[in-house]
């Protein structure tokens, strides 16, 4: 249990990828699930009868389990409406168009290993919006976005309990590698969260639960300096001229030897964005065109 209406569905494998944590939430006049996991798909946790299903956000993992539940009305947030409606729509959301061999192994794994299926009946969550379960049971809405454009962290009242999705505190770092990713708009959602006044924190990968604040705001400072990081390994690689097509085999996301599907793409439109800003702020220059020098003389460290 993670709270007096909120009980945890986790996987055998502790949350990693890809499997994760669901969320069970009940209140006297209904039951929703939050995130339905592999773990749900594949029938190994015993479920009580659902009047709702909510994603977070429209990636594979989380709605992996949603296909056992083709009667229960489903929502997420409506910048990630297009891509839960229709597989196009859900493909350029990741975007991997300029990687044809990569999409296509994706869309089958997609549809063959996660179990997507089009809900165009699906509605739209807004930041704001309360979802009352009776009893004074509600679930407020946070639009949190960075892992995706919609991707939305749940409070659970009157228990307390801040659903982070993923922004799950690991050691990884955050994820901003999609077509609709955004590298600040994720820097932006870390500072909401920090504000947001709760009592118990739960992820859908890895961590699970943190019952401390002191605890929680500690995990969130490491998980915020994986990007500072990055962006620290990308200047030193501009050292010497460097095409982005260079940065992405180097890889400051993956490791060199992660044997992930998408790797480039996510590398290519992460390392992207570190390079927009780098260029915005004078800290790095384009030599000649497709080609970048960290500026002499420039400190690394961007202004808050």
């Amino acid at each position: 249990m993670a709270g007096a209406h909120v009980t945890m569905v986790a996987s055998e494998r502790g949350g990693r990828y890809p499997d994760g944590t669901s969320l069970l939430i009940a209140g006297p006049e209904g039951t929703l699930m939050v995130d339905p996991s592999l773990t749900v798909s594949d029938g190994r946790a015993v479920l009580p009868r659902l009047d709702g299903v909510l994603l977070s956000h429209c990636h594979e993992d989380h709605f992996a389990g949603m296909h056992r539940f083709p009667g229960a009305p489903c929502s997420v947030h409506e910048a990630d409406l297009p891509a839960l409606r229709w597989i196009d729509g859900l493909m350029a959301a990741y975007g991997y168009s300029g990687f044809p061999e990569i999409e296509a192994r994706w869309r089958r794994a997609v549809l063959d290993d996660f179990h997507y299926r089009p809900r165009q009946d699906a509605t739209a969550l807004r930041d704001g919006d309360v979802i009352e379960l009776g009893g004074g049971v509600r679930v407020d809405v946070l639009h949190t976005p960075g892992h995706t454009a919609g991707h939305c962290c749940l409070l659970v009242e009157p228990d307390g309990v801040l659903y982070l999705a993923d922004v799950d505190l690991s050691s990884f770092g955050p994820y901003y590698g999609d077509a609709v990713s955004s590298l600040e708009a994720f820097e932006q959602t870390l500072s909401r969260l920090r504000e947001v006044d709760a009592r118990r924190y739960v992820t859908f990968h890895h961590i699970g639960a943190i019952d401390e604040r002191s605890a929680f705001l500690e995990r969130l400072d490491r998980y915020a300096a994986v990007i500072e990081n990055r962006e620290r390994r990308l200047l030193g690689l501009l050292e010497e001229p460097r095409t982005l097509a260079d940065l992405v085999a180097r890889r400051i996301v993956y490791r060199p030897n992660d044997e992930v599907l998408y790797a480039d793409p996510v590398e290519h439109r992460s390392i992207a964005q570190h390079l927009d800003r780098l260029l915005q702020r004078g800290v790095v220059t384009e030599v000649e065109p497709g080609r970048y020098l960290r500026a002499s003389g420039r400190s690394g460290r961007l202004p808050p």
